[in-house]
């Protein structure tokens, strides 16, 4: 899902209006137990640019490209695991709670054989880190992989799990694939005429699943804001990136402190208010006051409106909290911890409904385009509060213009193959 050419950035503004109207929503989330991140949607580039022991997991840059052309063949159907695969009788289905897992053969996955399977050992390995049952108890044989050819990849996969088809009861197999990233924003320590926005930590008494305050009465409540005092982790000048923060879930900031130095930390989605998600774009296209439902659009019109941004942003009730996480070299060049509570691997690492495929699952996903033609092995590693259904996901893109560029343009057909232990 990665391109950060010319012709990626026209099919991003012309799929936006898909994106930014119906499947709005965060997909970035800490590790269990906490609430689900709120709903993705498509990205808006900050207003102001940001300046285990062996086996060693060794980091990939914050976006790949993703080529429409297959490159050679890996292995093809007259290898020996492919045929020794092809001989085994196919298992009875999997029914999960909202979906349902049919067995079928290798040749059944789109591209099986082409991937580079090496990058996908980076996130496999990184869920090891919180094995999960069933799929964890490969671990051992994961991680003495990792240093394996990618040919001996694919050989070991084919013998030990077993790939099915996951789609809902009805039978429909094609779903959507939508794309999600780490934001890179600046804030202020300590508020000022222009840093007003404020950024968050959990208050002392809010309670997963029980509604808090809304958007508004934190802004207007003097109840609430007593109960927001002392909780400000930054102030942010812009209320439209704090906005987008929030929709994605994490990001990357750049503080500076009350001395003058800069210092770069991850703020981390802790909760939401459990209101429900309304989309600014959809409050304001309900009212012909916008065209498009792109961030470019919202942000036109609140620089023309400046005194209906909080009407606009009061629509939607749901705000989110962060927790500070200090970043390392090393952290940087990982993205955010997602519901397993690993970190995510950029194009490696998906959003999933947890009722279908669970966390820690490797998943072979496919889809056609029309923005990027997807096919490659991923981790199952986070969810969403708009990732529901048995074949929908969420792509993480990595951090920074290019993997906004890719996120704002994917929104299309999806096809997912679980791969399972073999009975």
């Amino acid at each position: 899902m990665t391109v950060g050419n010319e012709k990626g950035r026209r099919l991003a503004r012309s799929l936006s209006v898909l994106w930014i109207v119906g499947i709005l929503a965060a997909c970035s989330t800490p590790p269990l137990p906490k609430d689900p991140r709120p709903e993705p949607v498509r990205p808006v580039p900050p207003t102001t640019p940001p300046t285990v022991r062996p086996p060693v997991i060794t980091p990939l840059p914050p976006s790949v490209p993703l080529d429409e052309v297959l490159p050679a063949p890996v292995v093809s159907p007259q290898h020996p695991a492919w045929q020794w695969a092809d001989s085994q009788p196919l298992p009875p289905p999997i029914t999960r709670s909202v979906s349902v897992w049919h067995p079928v053969r290798w040749s059944d996955l789109p591209g099986w054989g082409h991937d580079a399977l090496n990058e996908t050992w980076n996130a496999w390995l990184r869920s090891c880190e919180r094995p999960a049952p069933v799929i964890g108890a490969l671990c051992t044989e994961v991680r003495q992989l990792s240093i394996a050819t990618v040919e001996d990849q694919h050989d070991w996969i084919m013998r030990r799990l077993q790939p099915y088809r996951v789609q809902p009861a009805s039978g429909q197999t094609r779903g959507l694939l939508t794309g999600y990233f780490e934001p890179e924003m600046r804030a202020q320590r300590v508020r000022d005429d222009v840093h007003q926005t404020p950024l968050h930590s959990l208050p002392a008494t809010l309670r997963p699943g029980q509604p808090w305050f809304t958007r508004q009465q934190m802004a207007t409540d003097p109840l609430a804001q007593a109960q927001l005092q002392g909780r400000e982790i930054a102030w942010m000048a812009d209320p439209l990136d704090a906005l987008m923060l929030q929709i994605q879930g994490s990001g990357r900031i750049t503080i500076t402190e009350p001395d003058g130095r800069q210092r770069t930390v991850r703020l981390a989605f802790a909760a939401h208010n459990s209101h429900p998600y309304q989309s600014v774009g959809r409050w304001l296209l309900d009212r012909g006051w916008i065209r498009q439902g792109t961030w470019e659009a919202i942000r036109a019109w609140a620089a023309e409106n400046p005194e209906r941004v909080n009407e606009m942003l009061w629509s939607n009730p749901r705000t989110v909290f962060f927790r500070e996480e200090p970043m390392s070299d090393l952290d940087a060049q990982f993205g955010p911890r997602g519901a397993q509570g690993v970190p995510l691997t950029p194009l490696r690492s998906i959003a999933v409904d947890r009722h279908s495929i669970p966390y820690g699952t490797p998943v072979w996903m496919h889809s056609p385009g029309p923005y990027a033609h997807v096919r490659r092995l991923v981790m199952a590693q986070d969810t969403g509060g708009a990732i529901v259904g048995p074949v929908r996901a969420d792509f993480f893109t990595g951090w920074g213009h290019e993997a906004y560029t890719m996120a704002a343009g994917i929104s299309q057909p999806l096809q997912l193959w679980a791969l399972w232990p073999r009975p």
